[in-house]
């Protein structure tokens, strides 16, 4: 697996995997392809026998120092257990530290279907910051967490 900076030849790789992840809205999915042509936004592939198979997308959060959101993860439901995921969130740590960031905020959806990123996010060090209830709709949370670099 290979994990790198992603260039203009992944976007289709990067719509691929958003696709194949069923708990995204249509919605969701049009906000990854947006973020991606706004350009605005870093995005980190991860490459597997040529394809791609998962992604993260992150920035610096305005009006902060050193503080980074991360807006999406994504791995490839085929790809899972292959270790993407944690490899992703590490590679996208190691760059925020290389721009000088200090904190990364990831905020999530506290709804049953979410149940398993949330507990992604704990397993690989995030803490619970905070949970906002009713924020996207009633019954449906917003979840915050973060990890110091």
């Amino acid at each position: 697996m290979k994990i790198e900076m992603a260039k203009p030849e992944d976007r289709q790789g990067i719509l691929a995997v958003t696709a194949n992840i069923d708990i995204f809205t249509d919605e969701e999915k049009d906000t990854v392809r947006e973020l991606w042509d706004d350009g605005d936004y870093d995005f980190l592939v991860a490459h597997h026998n040529g394809q791609v198979i998962g992604y993260t997308c992150f920035g610096e959060r305005a009006l902060t120092e050193g503080s980074y959101d991360l807006y999406w993860i994504a791995v490839d439901p085929s790809a899972r257990r292959l270790g993407a995921g944690k490899a992703l969130m590490r590679a996208t740590e190691s760059e925020v530290k290389k721009r000088s960031g200090r904190l990364i905020i990831v905020e999530t959806s506290g709804m049953e279907k979410y149940e398993s990123t949330r507990a992604f996010y704990l397993g690989v060090g995030y803490q619970q910051e905070a949970v906002i209830r009713d924020f996207y709709k009633p019954g449906d949370d917003l979840v915050i967490y973060t990890v110091h670099l």
